[in-house]
């Protein structure tokens, strides 16, 4: 099992290039080493839209791309891949990428064991399954690139519409029912929802588009970080909480 090593660095959903350059901004200084962190998570759609084999995806990403294979060669990277970047084994060669398929997965911290994923795996409804199984097969890729030459350009200006900064009403049931999913963690870690919140022992982390938040796994648990106390300011209190102080559901 692998270990979750304190001050690992949690990043989720920047959905990068659309909302803002905080991703960059953040990936330069790990590279250029002046925030020092023993392995970073990504969890997923940190980019608005990466497929591997889908080549003109390649070219708005490209920087952030590179800085990530640079950030390998002195850290250990694990990629959890979310709805918005996948097959990424054909763009990253030197990280460790977790495919739906293989999420969740359970690592452990401090004896405990926990569960990590992208966030889209349980309680996202059969739709979302299926579409997310066909978009995978290897076959799917080529269909798009021949049948939607143009569907890169058409994605990203939807996106760049669409409103993915809100709270989900009764999100504290829904926290519920995913952790149950998990058998055998102590404590679960997802992105997908943008919430930033924590339930009980299951921790929704913060978007780095909305929140402008990463997460940081500290001796008690997992912290919100805003980005200014990546950089040695003083945190604010509400992103103090660990897991054990979380809200029981």
């Amino acid at each position: 099992m692998i270990p979750i090593q304190e001050n690992a660095l949690f990043i989720a959903d920047a959905h990068y290039p659309t909302h803002g350059d905080a991703l960059l901004e953040l990936l330069t200084k790990i590279e250029a080493k002046e925030i020092h962190i023993p392995q970073l998570f990504l969890m997923g759609d940190i980019f608005d839209l990466l497929i591997g084999g889908l080549g003109k995806s390649y070219a708005l990403n490209e920087e952030a791309i590179r800085l990530i294979e640079s950030i390998s060669t002195h850290t250990d990277i694990f990629y959890f891949e979310g709805n918005h970047d996948f097959q990424l084994e054909k763009i990253f060669k030197n990280i460790k990428i977790f495919s739906r398929e293989e999420q969740p997965q359970y690592m452990g911290y401090n004896g405990f064991i926990v569960g990590l994923s992208h966030g889209d795996r349980y309680q996202s409804g059969w739709q979302h399954d299926l579409l997310s199984r066909i978009l995978r097969k290897p076959f799917m890729v080529k269909a798009i690139k021949w049948l939607k030459p143009g569907i890169v350009s058409r994605k990203r200006a939807h996106l760049a519409t669409k409103d993915i900064c809100h709270e989900i009403p009764a999100f504290e049931a829904k926290a519920k029912a995913i952790f149950d999913s998990y058998r055998g963690a102590y404590w679960v870690i997802e992105g997908h929802y943008h919430q930033g919140k924590k339930y009980y022992r299951y921790v929704s982390l913060p978007s780095l588009a909305c929140q402008q938040q990463v997460a940081v796994m500290e001796k008690e648990g997992i912290a919100f970080v805003s980005m200014d106390a990546l950089g040695g300011k003083a945190r604010e209190p509400e992103v103090q909480n660990t897991m054990k102080e979380s809200v029981e559901i």
